[in-house]
């Protein structure tokens, strides 16, 4: 009966820990992306749905990421504290921001603009940083925390258990983004004139903007292409086909700066 017990208990945190997996942010926008379709912004046709995979091309001031100073077109920081109960310890976010800068996303010589108040993206954090027990908390990460209204140290003057993550979106980076597409004037969105007729990526009622840069998402779909190989029997009876397949080489919101 006991074993029983047990065995149902860990298979119950096992199922628990597989759900959180799937259905977490991150794996929810890089499965969105990997299975949609994805259309040339040459080919887009204006009010449906794709994938767009294109590079970011900053226009007008970059902006600065606050942790690691570089100039770039969009960021996402997280700064999660380490907090103790009784026998165990877990992360506790204190800060999560995204900021959107002036940028459009090229492919070829057409452009797209994301457009909208529902923007679901996954930005990888390429920068970690930590602070905590005889590990001072640097300048930016500091002013960074006293900007948001946090600290480094408790009330005591001990550091904190903290750990920073930055992501972001600089120009020539490849992204992937899906939504319903509108071909607009380049005036009609406030872009540069010269850009002429940008797509508007948009968000729907029904459905949100996805955007991300991880690899996994701006790769091209493998097409199965059949062919038909005759094969000569070697019984002399007739002919075999050889077939095979070919591969081709083919829930955070942000804010505008």
């Amino acid at each position: 009966m006991e074993t029983t017990v047990i065995i149902l208990v860990i298979a119950g945190i096992a199922i628990f820990a597989l759900i959180i997996i799937f259905f977490n942010n991150k794996a929810v926008i890089k499965r969105k992306l990997k299975k949609a379709e994805r259309k040339r912004l040459s080919e887009f046709i204006d009010g449906e749905s794709a994938r767009v995979v294109g590079t970011i091309e900053c226009f007008g001031t970059p902006l600065t990421a606050p942790l690691s100073g570089r100039k770039c077109a969009h960021y996402y920081i997280l700064v999660e504290q380490e907090r103790s109960s009784g026998k165990s310890s877990s992360w506790h976010t204190l800060i999560e921001e995204e900021v959107s800068g002036d940028f459009v996303i090229r492919d070829g010589a057409n452009r797209a603009s994301i457009q909208g108040p529902t923007v679901k993206s996954y930005i990888v954090q390429d920068r970690k940083y930590k602070s905590g027990l005889f590990n001072d908390a640097s300048q930016n990460l500091e002013r960074y925390l006293k900007q948001k209204g946090h600290e480094s140290e408790n009330m005591l003057g001990f550091n904190k258990t903290l750990r920073y993550k930055e992501g972001i979106l600089e120009q020539g980076e490849k992204v992937a983004v899906y939504g319903k597409g509108v071909w607009k004037s380049a005036e009609s969105l406030n872009l540069p004139e010269a850009f002429g007729r940008v797509l508007e990526i948009q968000s729907t009622s029904e459905e949100a903007v996805y955007l991300s840069d991880d690899p996994d998402t701006t790769q091209e779909t493998i097409k199965k292409v059949q062919k038909v190989n005759k094969v000569k029997d070697s019984s002399g009876f007739g002919e075999a086909d050889s077939r095979y397949f070919q591969k081709s080489s083919d829930d955070r919101y942000f804010r505008k700066k």
